[in-house]
């Protein structure tokens, strides 16, 4: 694209385009917090810090986008700002346009961020936004509609300029035209002072800055460069822009004085006695910042953020500024993913090695061998506690999922004419970001699910004696080695008669026999809809089985709970992650499978008399007054029969998908955390199989799929 390749480094040979990905990754996460902020801010009673908040979210989109050249991006967040800042000061009271408006400015930012990242499309327009922000900045009232604004191309979106009219009012002091004030800017200590002839050639090109100059000639006995800098723009603003180029510890504004604009005391700085030929050193009569004048008073007066410019406060806002910066860089590294995952298959590789370690010191004398086996040992427990550590990088808590549904929610449900509370809880608990990527779309489609086809409408509510607001919840929790996530709601529930009457109408077999939790795994039939009509919201038959559908392949579970006119809850359960797992290892002939711990329910041993046979082909087995199917894996998978028969075997009951079989094995051979390999891409698909991994002593072994063995024994 034009606007990436763009060569914006000023001639100065530094490469802007290196911090593209840190300053669109920064502004993604400005504009979440912004949404989140907007979404929850009491609009009869707003706090202070919250408007102080969502405004510097605007404030640090646009210092980054104005650096990086982004015009259009840093238009809008400018115009964002005069609105945000009026209500800050409390010069304009909130209102639900407002709101409005600011989110779907969010929405038009990341579409345009979205653009300079390369995802191409046309340039947004957002003239009908600047129109309307500018409108409800001059405290005109007006109804904001719920939809964005359509892109078109950039030759018919008018600028700024031309949309503001010639007449507009200044509604604050803030929004006049501001004096212009002059400032030494101090950059250093720098090894090399060519470095500060290129960042004085990059500093002309950012945008606000005014004019600048050097103060030293382009000498320095001290590795400190000095320039005069003339502008408009406030202290912090400046100090955003140039801690882009150059680390916040190495910038410093200073006052301008007497003689060569040098701050008392500084290097080169004349004496009292020997007076300059120049007082102003260039500056003519009444220039801005020059001694004595008006624009020079400026300094002391309120900037933009109502902070009087003195000079004593311009020197210790860098100074304050250095340890929270600091802090926060300690505080959070930036890594690619792919190095993560680099990381974990090394200590998946590691893990397998000290396993196979373990396996062989089984067989050496620990007396005389103490000090090995004391150091096998001591690997096996920094192995664990290095894997461990590890797997938590990957994890990320699922406030990131939840925190895209209230924005959601809160325009479907406008759209629908609904009223709907949204609930999160655990959003601290933990999931593997791989999981996290591949479980949004799902949930997505479950929440709308909830707010189309469960919650009513208000009067309808109201008739039933509910409140008129219906409440989703989104619950995640930790149980055992899975994770639970449950979307809740107090609607309408499922309809066990209409569920039946529209299966038999699509001619799926359903008798009345059926249980409760039977006639729910309807809706997850390919094609099947309860909506009457069709909108664009819902009713065409497509979801819900795509939704069980990517939910299994990651080797979870859905389960739905209903009450006919009070709710119902989908629960779904999940691995914490696909790239190691607790397995239980079973030998079946001299072959070794591993099945998932968290599907194992408990294992006894049985005798073939007490297997019965149904139907001439099916076996079941009766545990406990229940009767189960079986599966011999010794037949399914052809493994040639140990050489010693057997006159017992073990059973081994297992649980997926809501149902459960019994397993036929040899002997378990224990329990063991094992490194997942994806078979299908190192090998083919293999039916009944989920994946492989490499055991102790160095063969391989299979990890069944569960689901796949129970829906094999139903057929």
């Amino acid at each position: 694209m034009s606007d990436m390749n763009t060569d914006q480094s000023g001639g100065a040979g530094i490469d802007l385009s290196q911090f593209y990905q840190v300053f669109f990754e920064e502004a993604g996460e400005n504009l979440d917090r912004m949404e989140q902020q907007l979404l929850a801010i009491d609009i009869e009673a707003a706090d202070d810090e919250e408007l102080n908040s969502i405004f510097r979210c605007a404030h640090s989109v646009k210092g980054g986008a104005a650096t990086f050249g982004f015009a259009d991006v840093a238009e809008l967040t400018h115009q964002m700002e005069t609105l945000l800042d009026r209500l800050r000061r409390h010069e304009l009271e909130p209102t639900a346009p407002m709101v409005d408006v600011l989110l779907q400015s969010g929405d038009a930012l990341r579409s345009q961020l979205a653009r300079h990242q390369g995802a191409g499309g046309d340039p947004v327009d957002t003239s009908e936004l600047l129109v309307k922000i500018r409108a409800l900045v001059a405290g005109q009232a007006m109804a904001v509609p719920a939809a964005p604004a359509p892109a078109t191309p950039a030759s018919t979106a008018p600028s700024v300029l031309a949309q503001a009219p010639a007449d507009a009012p200044a509604v604050t002091a803030a929004g006049a035209a501001k004096a212009a004030r002059a400032l030494e800017l101090r950059v250093g200590p720098l090894s090399d002072l060519k470095d500060a002839d290129n960042l004085v050639d990059l500093f002309k090109e950012i945008v606000d800055l005014g004019t600048i100059s050097p103060l030293d000639g382009g000498t320095s006995s001290d590795g400190y460069r000095r320039f005069k800098v003339i502008t408009t723009s406030t202290d912090d603003d400046l100090l955003d822009l140039f801690t882009f180029h150059v680390s916040r510890e190495q910038v410093a504004l200073l006052p301008l004085t007497e003689g060569f604009g040098f701050h008392a005391g500084a290097p080169g700085a004349p004496s009292a006695e020997a007076k300059p030929a120049d007082d102003g050193f260039g500056f003519f009569d009444d220039a801005p910042g020059a001694p004595g004048s008006a624009a020079g008073a400026s300094a002391a007066a309120p900037s933009e953020g109502g902070t009087p410019a003195t000079p004593t406060p311009a020197r210790s806002a860098v100074k304050a500024d250095k340890a929270p910066a600091a802090a926060l860089e300690s505080a959070t590294l930036r890594v690619s993913v792919e190095k993560v995952d680099q990381l974990i298959n090394l200590v998946g590789e590691l893990v397998i090695t000290q396993a196979m370690l373990a396996q062989n010191s089984k067989q050496i004398d620990t007396a005389l061998y103490q000090q090995l086996a004391s150091g096998l040992a001591d690997l096996d427990r920094n192995t664990r506690d290095l894997q461990e550590s590890v797997m938590s990088i990957r994890m990320i808590p699922m406030s990131m999922v939840f925190s895209r549904f209230p924005r959601m929610l809160r325009d479907l449900a406008a759209k629908l004419g609904k009223k709907v509370d949204f609930v999160t809880q655990g959003e601290a608990t933990e999931l593997d970001k791989g999981l996290v990527e591949k479980i949004t779309d799902p949930l997505t489609h479950l929440v709308r699910n909830s707010c189309d086809h469960g919650i009513e409408m208000p009067a309808d509510r109201v008739a039933k004696g509910k409140p008129e607001t219906g409440t989703i919840t989104l619950a995640a929790s930790h149980q055992g080695g899975s994770i639970v996530i449950e979307v809740r709601d107090d609607g309408r529930g499922l309809s066990r008669d209409k569920l039946i009457k529209k299966a038999r109408e699509r001619g799926i077999d359903a008798p009345d026999s059926m249980t409760d939790s039977e006639v729910w795994n309807l809706i997850f039939a390919p094609g099947f809809s309860t909506a009457d009509v069709v909108t664009d919201v819902s009713g065409r038959g497509v979801g819900m089985d795509v939704v069980k559908k990517n939910i299994t392949s990651l080797g979870g579970t859905v389960d739905i709970e209903s009450a006919e006119g009070y709710g119902m809850r989908v629960s779904v359960r999940l691995p914490l992650t696909l790239a190691i797992m607790d397995g239980m290892s079973v030998g079946i002939g001299d072959e070794v499978y591993i099945l998932p711990l968290s599907s194992v329910i408990e294992s006894f041993q049985v005798h073939e008399h007490t297997i019965k046979t149904v139907g001439g082909t099916g076996r079941v087995v009766e545990v406990r007054g229940d009767y189960m199917p079986v599966i011999d894996l010794e037949r399914l998978f052809n493994v040639p029969p140990a050489r010693e028969e057997k006159t017992t075997r073990i059973m081994v009951v297992v649980e997926a998908e809501g149902g459960r079989v019994a397993m036929l094995v040899d002997e378990l051979l224990g329990q063991q955390q094992v490194v997942v390999k994806n078979l299908e891409a190192n090998y083919r698909k293999v039916d009944d199989v989920s994946g492989a991994t490499i055991m102790g002593d160095g063969r391989v072994a299979l990890i069944l799929d569960v689901g796949s063995l129970v829906r094999r024994s139903r057929h």
